[in-house]
């Protein structure tokens, strides 16, 4: 039954990437310095040897292979559906892999996200045969993407991303964060804007999709606009297909946390980080990159378009999130950490949900004023990390 099946998966995806199927090339980071993120801290980096990823890719393939034909022997004629997804879940016998390849064929979403976070750090030779083993067991699949590094693309040549290009990598997400040279020094990510660039422009160059990650709130409140300003002008060299919004937020866990404390770093507020995005945004220019703000942690879920065209869309979102009253601002903040509104216009769509979260903030001001509202909204976002 599913319980032999066993492969090894990583602890992170893109949430674009939540119903893909997860495969782990190579485990946690080899950099793993960076201040601001809690992922890899304290975990070795290791590579995984290509008989080993291939041995995961075909146990992967039995178990696709075998949840359908669990399917015809429950009268579903090969689809994994509703009464395969139930049998499968309320069956003690079936292992969290299974479970999970069971998800993927639900939702039919022909996806594949290579784990962990920087996969192009492989010989080109040993990635190649990967990926194509990948794409003999499952020809259904029709996209791959995986993590790397712009300090890793850098070292790479277009030859030999497009050789990976061609065995069957589609897209490259890149945790750019910042342009500006001085606070990516500060935050210990290890590459410049100039190597931002260069990296961008090569996997572009490759034929692969390019997804950068930009993160508002990294250069608090000291160097918020000379991060916001430098980061576009990156991007706009680059134009990659994809810009992803990913607001910084500090749990205690994390090295950045210690600067915090010790009052070295000040976050920007809600309506600081509104601002610096509406900066950022401003100065995108002659692009054509896709931006999209799909993470909770981020307020302003409709800062989201194609440029150029939805520029001036995007901007009125964030006009009309500043054009609220302080209360309206905090009902809205309280709402959307918690997951109940996407939009400002969410606001008076339920006036019973509307009282409820006003209320809710009355009582956190009565206990403990300014202070207890902000801790509660911060221990609201820090648990989706």
């Amino acid at each position: 039954m599913g319980k032999t099946y066993r492969f090894e998966q990583g602890p992170i995806r893109p949430p674009n990437e939540a119903r893909s199927l997860l495969l782990r090339v190579t485990r946690n980071c080899p950099w793993n310095q960076c201040l601001f993120c809690p992922v890899y801290k304290n975990k070795k980096f290791s590579l995984r040897s290509v008989d080993e990823i291939k041995q995961d890719i075909q146990t992967a393939r039995d178990i696709a292979d075998d949840a359908k034909a669990l399917s015809w022997k429950l009268g579903s004629r090969g689809e994994v559906n509703d009464r395969v997804i139930s049998h499968v879940f309320n069956n003690p016998g079936y292992s969290s892999a299974y479970r999970s390849i069971a998800v993927w064929l639900f939702y039919g979403t022909r996806a594949c996200f290579l784990q962990d976070a920087d996969n192009l750090i492989m010989k080109t030779e040993d990635l190649v045969e990967v990926l194509q083993f990948l794409r003999e067991k499952f020809p259904e699949i029709n996209r791959v993407t995986t993590y790397s590094r712009s300090r890793t693309i850098v070292t790479k040549s277009v030859a030999s991303l497009k050789k990976i290009r061609e065995a069957g990598l589609d897209r490259v997400h890149v945790g750019l964060e910042s342009g500006y040279d001085p606070l990516l020094k500060l935050m210990k990510k290890g590459v410049t804007g100039e190597q931002q660039v260069q990296a961008g422009k090569k996997v572009i160059a490759a034929g692969m999709e390019l997804s950068e990650y930009v993160m508002p709130g990294l250069g608090g409140q000291e160097f918020w606009k000379e991060h916001a300003k430098a980061t576009a002008r990156v991007l706009n060299r680059i134009d990659p297909h994809f810009i992803r919004i990913r607001s910084l937020r500090v749990p205690d866990r994390i090295p950045l946390f210690e600067k915090l404390k010790q009052g070295d770093f000040k976050m920007q507020t809600d309506d600081m980080l509104a601002e610096e995005i509406h900066v950022f945004i401003e100065n995108l220019d002659n692009i054509n990159s896709t931006v999209t703000s799909d993470h909770i942690m981020n307020l302003l879920e409709e800062v989201s378009g194609k440029l150029p065209q939805d520029k001036g869309k995007m901007l009125e979102v964030i006009k009309d999130y500043q054009k609220l009253s302080d209360s309206e601002r905090l009902i809205y903040r309280l709402g959307r950490r918690g997951g109940t509104y996407h939009s400002t216009r969410d606001l008076h769509r339920d006036p019973e949900t509307y009282e409820k979260i006003k209320n809710l903030a009355g009582d956190l001001e009565e206990k403990g004023g300014k202070e207890e509202i902000e801790k509660f909204i911060a221990e609201l976002v820090d648990q989706y990390l």
